[in-house]
């Protein structure tokens, strides 16, 4: 589940939102002034496995790829996928042909929402858990 973090435009305070399941993310508000004016911020990531599996730089490597950077900003669907592919490869972690399916998706532009939608409705259809 991941954890979205948040600068508060108004009074300068760092937000974090804990996101349930496929959802997007909620419309933000800071708790302290209440304002709507919050900008999306990249925080680090934890992996189930060891700092050996990763490839040195990585993060670095994604961070310093302005479009990549941008698309996440932005909500790009291809992004995520780039993204994800990405982790999967630094990681040694082989997708399943079903998360091969998702990235397809994502890669040819479909919203994540529908995307993440019909994957949870497969996975209610053949008895899968979701994580």
């Amino acid at each position: 589940m991941p954890i979205y973090e948040y600068r508060c435009g108004n009074c300068q305070r760092r937000v974090s939102i804990l996101v349930q399941g496929f959802k997007s993310p909620p419309s933000p508000e800071c708790p302290r002034c209440g304002d709507k004016g919050l900008t999306r911020l990249f925080s680090s990531f934890s992996i189930g496995k060891s700092e050996s599996y990763m490839r040195d730089g990585l993060y670095e490597d994604i961070l310093s790829d302005s479009k990549l950077v941008h698309g996440l900003e932005s909500n790009d669907p291809r992004a995520l996928a780039e993204w994800t592919r990405r982790m999967s490869q630094a990681t040694g972690e082989e997708m399943e042909p079903e998360h091969e399916d998702i990235m397809g998706k994502l890669e040819a532009g479909e919203p994540v929402d529908q995307v993440m939608a019909e994957a949870q409705s497969m996975m209610a259809d053949t008895g899968g858990e979701e994580d």
